[in-house]
């Protein structure tokens, strides 16, 4: 408990509850210690955190938030969260007006950007007595999250998987250029849950406007020749390889290396010309590199037999498929609708987050012989 705490509930309380004993203090008040447990109590806040499967702070305030986002340890707290070496998770709980801040906002950003888990309060009655959003999300919930994403998901410890992500684009002359509207999102979630079940994560994105993931390694480009270019560097020695990019399928045949004034013609005509098909090329190449390959299909008809083609013709051991025209599916959005196609069936999912889209898709991978 920080000491700030103990002004709301007692540490005798929680100790009775627990029946641990409370730590408050940097150093204990105690004067009987042996020598050796004098230097294990100095120690505790590092014992602590690397002892932890998990570091949960709930609730977290936004002193203590603002004090973690910039190294602050004034504090037993604080002291034992930079020490540790587990994951850790922060259940925020305040007043609406203060979790809305601009300030706060910019603090809890950092943290998940530094690799923090970040548990969203729920809408509800505060402690103020206004109603509004910041109340602590409920014990069970955090209890839930914890067990789903960070104590029970080390099954792809070991495994190296690179993901693409995000579209493409290709230049009309110096300035324009055509693309698509992904963005990137269902390949970046999928690339923190198998971040956060223990891989060794490659990230390859198109322009898209998300921050990096702690623990990926990513590497930007632009075309879909670049992106390429990346995949075949990139490729080898992978355990799987998902493709979530939604690569330009055309590109123009020639590049005006200015920019063209609209004065100069009434009509223009571009002549266009395939781009290189990289889920071809890695599922010509998987005789001597023995990885999975999941490819993702956009399909607005007949979707089943549109992915099951794909499968075969693009030698894929399982193909993502999703329509763009259904309510919370599709580019853009944080959910998404997913069905799962190999070569023996085709499963369905209801509306879920691309998070958890993302695990469904490594729990296919690992029942995958």
């Amino acid at each position: 408990m920080t000491p700030a705490a103990t002004k709301f509930v007692s540490p005798v309380t929680l100790s009775a509850l627990s029946k641990n004993e409370v730590i408050i203090n940097m150093f204990p008040e105690s004067k009987d210690f042996s020598a050796a447990e004098k230097v294990e109590t100095k120690t505790w806040h590092v014992n602590l955190g690397l002892w932890a499967d998990a570091f949960i702070i709930a609730p977290a305030t936004a002193n203590t938030i603002a004090k973690i986002a910039n190294g602050i340890s004034d504090n037993f707290l604080l002291t034992a969260v930079l020490a540790s070496k587990c994951p850790v998770l922060i259940a925020p709980a305040m007043d609406d007006d203060m979790y809305k801040n601009p300030v706060t906002k910019k603090n809890l950003k950092a943290l998940s950007d530094f690799g923090y888990y970040i548990i969203d309060p729920v809408f509800g009655e505060l402690a103020s007595g206004l109603t509004g959003e910041g109340r602590m999300a409920e014990p069970e919930d955090i209890l839930k999250f914890t067990s789903d994403n960070i104590l029970c998901r080390k099954d792809l410890s070991g495994k190296k998987i690179l993901i693409t992500a995000g579209p493409t684009i290709e230049y009309l002359d110096s300035v324009r250029f055509i693309t698509n509207s992904s963005t990137g999102k269902m390949g970046f979630e999928t690339a923190r849950a198998a971040r956060d079940r223990g891989a060794d994560v490659t990230l390859i994105s198109g322009p898209v406007n998300l921050d990096d993931i702690s623990g990926v390694k990513r590497i930007d480009v632009k075309t879909s020749e670049e992106m390429y270019e990346n995949v075949k560097s990139n490729f080898k020695n992978k355990d799987l390889i998902i493709m979530t990019a939604a690569v330009e399928d055309f590109k123009p045949l020639h590049i005006i290396d200015h920019k063209i004034k609209k004065e100069n013609e009434k009509n223009f005509t571009f002549e266009f010309i395939k781009t290189v098909d990289i889920l071809e090329y890695l599922g010509k190449n998987r005789k001597t590199n023995k990885y999975k390959l999941i490819g993702f299909a956009l399909e607005t008809d007949n979707e089943i037999e549109n992915a099951k083609r794909k499968l075969k013709n693009k030698n894929l051991d399982l193909i993502v498929s999703n329509n763009p025209k259904v309510k919370g599916a599709g580019f853009g959005t944080d959910t998404n609708i997913i069905t799962l196609t190999d070569s023996h069936s085709s499963e369905r999912f209801p509306l879920m987050s691309k998070y958890d889209a993302g695990n469904i898709i490594l729990d296919k991978y690992l029942k995958m012989k």
